[in-house]
């Protein structure tokens, strides 16, 4: 077997492990809300004990990755995809953790009343999925154009980022009794608004992998 052809089947393995890990991960992610909306605390530590699957796929992928690049040498365009998946594995990662901070969160306030805001919580956590499943997409499929349209979709976590912190400010001025809670979830919004923030960067990485340029989305 020729070298270009060892080199598309070790490809085609990272972009396989890409795949498991963000599927991985999105799906951590939607148990996440599913136990935020329905309070529970048990669904949310099997995300939590999850982080550490999470951790080594991305160890995985980032040791294979190194292996090719030493072993195969890649050069402009599979070279700019060696160093994408690198970066899709850190932030597929990061974005792990967060879902990791939002089950915590569940466990937190398990047993408590819950507040309206967590609602706006859900819709942020849902749409992150949804961006990396697109996301995770237009990486398979080389398209910048959905990568573009992925990262758009970040505009509505910031808006409802910015309605939840209203909501919570306002409450605690109304009820001091409620800082603690309140605080928590102003945390965790803040921590999901990264996460489509880590997204985004995902798609831009696509974006110069595939043009060969660096192009900001969402500024």
């Amino acid at each position: 077997m020729n070298a270009r052809l060892i080199f598309l089947e070790e490809l085609n393995r990272l972009r396989h492990d890409i795949l498991a890990m963000a599927t991985r991960v999105e799906e951590d992610l939607g148990k996440a809300v599913t136990a935020l909306r329905n309070n529970d605390a048990e669904l949310a530590r099997e995300v939590t004990a999850d982080d550490a699957v999470v951790n080594a796929m991305q160890l995985k992928i980032e040791d294979e990755t190194a292996i090719v690049i030493a072993t195969q040498q890649p050069v402009a365009r599979d070279l700019r995809e060696m160093v994408t998946i690198l970066k899709l594995a850190s932030s597929l990662e990061r974005i792990g953790d967060h879902a990791v901070h939002l089950a915590k969160t569940v466990i937190k306030l398990s047993g408590e009343p819950p507040f309206r805001s967590s609602e706006r919580l859900e819709k942020m956590a849902e749409t992150g999925c949804e961006m990396i499943r697109n996301a995770v997409s237009a990486y398979l499929n080389q398209d910048a154009e959905a990568a573009r349209k992925a990262a758009s979709l970040d505009d509505k976590i910031d808006g409802e980022h910015k309605a939840l912190t209203e909501e919570v400010l306002s409450l605690m001025k109304e009820h001091p009794e409620f800082i603690s809670k309140a605080s928590r979830l102003l945390h965790t919004s803040g921590q999901l608004e990264r996460l489509g923030d880590h997204i985004t960067n995902i798609c831009e990485n696509i974006i110069y992998m595939v043009l060969g340029k660096h192009e900001e989305l969402n500024e």
